[in-house]
């Protein structure tokens, strides 16, 4: 038996179980080895019936000693009671609407049980155990051993007509009969990290005799994608570093006295991001960098003066935003601070008026800035000379868009990518790991902090005055909400608890209709959300800005961008429903004018683990702290959005590990300093070329 034998030629797989297993994307024994538990339930010890304790999962063995089935009439569902004895005395085991129990289980068969003891009306059972025949009394853990009981027993992610059950049944006789697997991660690595082999780690995955064993081999698997995609990013740096970019003439004193005529005076780290985005777009080798900074750091500025450093080279520089509003808002901030290049710069999104000329003078060279959205890397957008490209938010972008805005040129652009977001270290590590990183640490010179409070319910009448008082004072006020329409619920349909939360979710049209007709009738309310058209939207945004509306009531359509210096107070409904960098993200919306603003968390959860995620956006002292405590509550995959990455979900779980990152990218490091191309380890290079491919990051 090989990795790519198909599941169809296993004996004991008929074609039932290879339907629903496609479902699973398993088709061979490797994709069914590489399925991996998410969990292990401890039914190691087997204890004797007469010393069971209530809540105890446990492993008991004896004989069948009655059956019984009835039917519940009023739920329509059958019950299956069996009595196990032992030595030491009885249990009943009790499973519900599974009736072909009562068919395996006779009267007089040794098997052993493994579930939860539980007590129900004074009378206490084994809860649905799972059962195996077995003739004798079994030693838990051996390969040949129990596979559902009397051990550390895997728990997979099931699929209708698959269950963990099934998956153990056909794997143990795999594990024992599949040819010896080769391993990819050098030996010496093995070693220097106390990492198993990979026939042992595949066998200890599943089956293990310990906790610390199915941990190990978890350990080794997270580990190994990880010390691929640090290669990955030094293989990247590598080529990039000999690539052809353009070389940049910069005027130093042209540079300074623009800088100068800016409004404001630039922070420190400003400055000094500035320079090393200039030290980079000098060299004749492409720049691969992100620009790192809080909300409202001075982003978008030090962007726009890389921009026209490359007009003035006559070249082109791409602006990419991932919302239209982001957008339109680059392109105001960059004509309102750099005047004399208005005609040099344009706005490129899918509601733009007069697109074939618009394409055209890009294509020609007329327009030497182009600010857009996904619009700019569509078929049909050819530049001149793109010396410079800018993704705003980069982890709103697949791979493959960022990747297209770079693909198809002569000479490969210069990349900046910048975010607000505050990234965690262990992911600037590993999928930010091929960029060199620029960070603006303070925030620009008279910037107040927010003032952020956790609204309970009981005090929303409250929140609702201190509102009123703010916007009498002249100032403004954002109200964002989880959903754009109110939740329906078709009479007498069953939904789930799940549905049932998202019902309850407010929603812009609900809040809107709320705030104009009870709480604030006599103030002007706008709303705002993705499903508006784009002029509709920049209409909406503008006019909030001109102060035209008191309030606007807006879905996180806003998170990004959005700059309106009088507006003081974001207030959040659902707050429990966002991510902290996206809480983050709408906080930094307010405190960027003159005036003191607040940030209201509105929730009606009283889950400690809410309020703990709502407290500790109060008590962070920078979005970086909170990015890392982010990772914590939510994990990666929430976090980054895992099919922006492409990582497999073993290495997204990983990414919260800093110590198993930091030993993949010490390894990874040591491998390719002495054999960039691998060709010491033609085992690796073959698993490195299909990874490249899996994950898209060319």
């Amino acid at each position: 038996m090989e990795l790519s034998t198909d599941l169809s030629k296993i004996n004991g797989v008929g074609p039932k179980f290879i339907k629903q297993f496609e479902k699973l994307k398993i088709k061979t024994v490797r994709d069914l080895l590489w399925y991996f538990p998410f969990r292990y339930d401890d039914f190691s010890k087997i204890v004797p019936i007469g010393e069971l304790v209530i809540n105890q999962p446990a492993t008991v063995q004896g004989y069948v000693n009655k059956i019984s089935v009835r039917w519940s009439w009023q739920k329509r569902i059958s019950i299956i009671e069996v009595l196990i004895v032992d030595d030491s005395g009885g249990i009943k085991a009790v499973w519900f609407n599974q009736p072909y129990v009562a068919k395996i289980l006779k009267v007089g068969t040794y098997a052993n049980f493994a579930g939860k003891v539980v007590q129900y009306k004074n009378e206490v059972h084994l809860s649905n155990p799972t059962y195996e025949i077995t003739s004798s009394r079994s030693s838990a853990g051996t390969m040949s051993g129990p596979k559902h009981t009397a051990g550390i027993i895997p728990i997979y992610p099931e699929t209708r007509g698959v269950t963990s059950k099934g998956i153990r049944f056909i794997l143990k006789p795999i594990l024992k009969e599949i040819d010896h697997i080769e391993d990819f991660v050098p030996l010496e690595i093995l070693k220097k990290y106390n990492l198993p082999e990979l026939n042992i780690a595949i066998k200890k995955i599943h089956f293990p005799l310990s906790h610390a064993e199915a941990e190990n081999a978890r350990k080794r698997f997270s580990f190994e994608e990880l010390f691929l995609l640090q290669l990955n990013n030094l293989k990247i740096k590598s080529r990039l570093a000999q690539e052809k970019g353009f070389s940049l003439n910069i005027d130093s004193d042209y540079l300074r006295k623009l800088t100068e005529k800016l409004p404001f005076a630039l922070t420190a780290s400003q400055k000094q991001s500035l320079q090393e985005i200039i030290s980079d777009i000098q060299r004749p080798r492409p720049m691969n960098r992100l620009l790192q900074g809080d909300v409202g750091s001075g982003k978008t500025v030090i962007a726009a003066l890389a921009a026209i450093m490359a007009l003035k080279n006559d070249k082109q520089a791409a602006f990419l935003a991932p919302t239209e509003v982001l957008a339109q808002q680059h392109f105001q901030t960059v004509t309102k601070l750099f005047p004399e290049f208005d005609h040099d710069v344009c706005l490129l999104t899918a509601a733009s008026a007069k697109k074939k000329e618009l394409l055209r003078d890009i294509e020609n060279g007329a327009f030497k800035i182009i600010i857009g959205t996904h619009a700019v890397i569509q078929k049909g957008v050819k530049f001149k000379e793109l010396a410079l490209a800018v993704v705003d938010e980069q982890h709103r972008f697949g791979v493959e868009q960022r990747a297209a805005l770079l693909r198809g040129h002569k000479i490969i652009p210069h990349f900046l990518s910048m975010s607000a977001t505050p990234i965690p270290r262990t992911l600037m590590m590993t999928v930010f790991g091929d960029l060199d990183i620029s960070l603006i640490t303070e925030l620009p010179a008279n910037r107040k902090p927010i003032t952020t409070k956790v609204v309970a319910p009981e005090n929303r009448p409250k929140a609702y005055g201190f509102i009123e008082e703010q916007i009498k004072k002249g100032r403004q006020a954002f109200v964002i909400c989880p959903r754009i329409e109110p939740g329906q619920k078709e009479e007498g349909k069953f939904i789930t608890e799940a549905q049932k939360r998202a019902l309850e979710l407010k929603s812009v049209k609900e809040e809107f209709e709320k705030l104009s007709t009870k709480i604030f009738p006599h103030f002007k309310i706008a709303m705002l959300h993705g499903k508006m058209k784009a002029v509709e939207k920049g209409k909406i945004m503008k006019d909030f800005k001109d102060k035209k509306y008191h309030l606007l009531v807006s879905t996180s359509v806003i998170e990004v961008g959005v700059d309106v210096p009088n507006a003081t107070i974001m207030m959040i409904e659902g707050a429990e429903r966002f991510g902290l960098a996206q809480l983050y993200q709408f906080r930094g919306r307010v405190g960027r004018g003159e005036h003191q603003s607040f940030c209201l968390l509105f929730t009606d959860s009283s889950s400690i683990t809410v309020q703990r995620r709502l407290d500790s956006l109060i008590t962070a002292k920078n979005g970086f702290e909170l990015a890392e405590k982010d990772l914590q509550f939510r994990g990666p995959g929430q976090f980054l959005g895992g099919s922006q990455t492409g990582l497999p979900d073993i290495a997204m779980s990983a990414l919260q590990n800093a110590e198993l990152v930091k030993s993949a990218r010490s390894a990874a490091e040591e491998i390719f300093s002495n054999d960039p191309d691998l060709k010491n380890y033609p085992l690796l290079s073959s698993r490195f070329k299909k990874f490249e491919k899996e994950i898209h990051l060319e």
